[in-house]
């Protein structure tokens, strides 16, 4: 690889071994009993504190109800792809594609990482229904937008909502983001994730421990073992295999073809 692009997987053995510790006191935090009541006061008190500040403001629950539906989500990654490829955001013009093709590739390790916790956490009961599934009285959004319900899937209720994966992915993107920014770029990337959690919590889509355990540990633990190590790297050279027959063609079409992800170093 280029020596003036930095971004590259290897083996970091001291960020590995403390990244794995971090996720794994972070899990055990939540199953040892001396710190699972702090968890589940948490849990009770943020979820009635974030939910009952609905139904008091039609503009606020317009908030809550239209970043809680999956075209918010799509479209909150698009904004992250863009701030991830923007030539002068981040990185270099040199660095787009690396950092695009190792971004893809945390994100098949976050996958795999994801499905095989998630049969784990079945498998040791760990699952539950979400907030707004089990407290008595929550107040549900797609009660008051079943039109937002109907047509885009307002999320607010899970009958399995641990762990969090849409939390884990914004969390990922964001330890991939805190490698290479710093100042107030790295406190906006901070900022855009911590607010584009807001939803599923709000909504009772999710418990913290949701998203503070399970979304953490997912987070934690695929970027320690796919950048970390050269894992990511193995799977961006071969994404790098894959897509160049299809770099000409992209090259050659109005708009797509200047983005500077596609150009050639």
């Amino acid at each position: 690889m280029d020596k003036d692009v930095r971004i590259q997987a290897a083996w970091r053995w001291p960020a590995l071994i403390g990244l794995n510790l971090l996720a794994l006191a972070v899990l055990a935090s939540w199953q040892l009993p001396a710190t699972r009541a702090l968890w589940e006061a948490a849990n009770l008190w943020l979820f009635q504190t974030l939910n009952s500040s609905l139904n008091q403001h039609p503009l606020w629950d317009w908030l809550w109800a239209l970043t809680s539906i999956r075209l918010c989500d799509i479209l909150v990654a698009a904004l992250m792809l863009t701030l991830l490829i923007h030539p002068r955001w981040v990185f270099r013009e040199q660095e787009l594609r690396p950092a695009f093709l190792h971004f893809l590739a945390l994100l098949v390790v976050l996958l795999i990482v994801r499905v095989l916790f998630t049969k784990l956490a079945i498998a040791l009961g760990w699952q539950h229904a979400s907030a707004s599934v089990q407290v008595p009285g929550a107040i549900r959004l797609s009660e008051s937008f079943p039109g937002l319900e109907r047509v885009f899937e307002l999320k607010d209720r899970s009958s399995r909502s641990f762990p969090g994966d849409h939390a884990s992915v914004l969390m990922l993107w964001c330890l991939f983001m805190a490698l290479f920014t710093r100042g107030w770029k790295l406190l906006f990337s901070i900022a855009l994730v911590l607010f584009f959690m807001l939803p599923r919590l709000v909504t009772g889509a999710h418990w913290l421990v949701d998203v503070a355990v399970g979304g953490l540990f997912i987070a934690l633990f695929s970027f320690a073992w796919a950048y970390c190590t050269p894992l990511a790297s193995w799977i961006a050279a071969g994404l790098e295999r894959l897509c160049q027959p299809l770099l000409p063609l992209l090259q050659r079409l109005p708009l797509v073809g200047r983005l500077g992800v596609l150009r050639n170093r």
